[in-house]
């Protein structure tokens, strides 16, 4: 038989399909019958596109982090604020596909994520960073965001949304204490973690110097949005 004149599958529409059948379904109901059935194609047909299941979910991994944005500079009052909005981005990103978290764990694309520490060095050279205390921030920064946005989103409904959720008074009473006073938003929490982190470890950096402008720190970079 001859090949058709136009591909019967498009690439991004099996990455859309697949990303919307986790979401709604769970990672457990993604298979390639499922997805061949929404494609209205069968199964086989999906080898001529990708080598196979795991490639899929490794282009739905890369497509939730590509939904994080750059921060605007003129949105942030300083570079620790661009610093949280770049983390809160990628968070939102994760959260938005919480049944893909699973995915992110085996398959994040360490690549867009270094081209985004990248740039982010570069803001760090431009405030005046050592180069030697650089990595101690990025890999701060990975740590803290990627591991906090991945272990919110495998939170079952009833711990979401309360830190220490799970937290019982009667054996726990001094955490109890403190879970129940805590005025901050489990986002809240997690932008003030940033906060003190970048404040810590920089101490000498003013905290409300502006950050550079994307112009200035993106020279030769590739484009790929912001992931941490």
């Amino acid at each position: 038989m001859p090949r058709p004149a136009k591909p019967l599958i498009r690439y991004d529409a099996v990455i859309e399909i697949s990303l919307r059948i986790i979401d709604t379904e769970g990672l457990d109901a993604f298979s390639l019958p499922r997805l061949a059935r929404e494609l209205n194609v069968r199964a086989p047909s999906l080898y001529h596109h990708f080598q196979d299941k795991a490639e899929i979910l490794r282009a739905v991994a890369r497509a939730i982090v590509l939904e994080a944005r750059w921060p605007d500079e003129q949105s942030v009052p300083n570079w620790v604020e661009w610093f949280v909005r770049l983390s809160l981005d990628f968070r939102s990103a994760v959260l938005r596909h919480r049944n893909a978290a699973p995915v992110l764990l085996q398959f994040m694309p360490r690549d867009v994520l270094t081209r985004t520490y990248d740039t982010s060095a570069r803001l760090l050279a431009e405030l005046g960073v050592p180069p030697e205390q650089r990595v101690l921030i990025l890999d701060g920064m990975d740590k803290l965001t990627v591991a906090a946005a991945i272990t919110e989103a495998v939170k079952g409904p009833d711990e979401r949304g309360r830190a220490f959720a799970n937290v019982d008074p009667a054996t726990e009473p001094t955490l109890a204490e403190a879970a129940e006073l805590n005025p901050r938003s489990v986002e809240d929490l997690f932008a003030e973690s940033i906060r003190c982190f970048l404040r810590g470890a920089l101490p000498y950096i003013d905290a409300d110097a502006p950050a550079p402008s994307r112009a200035a720190i993106t020279v030769g970079d590739p484009g790929a949005p912001a992931a941490s």
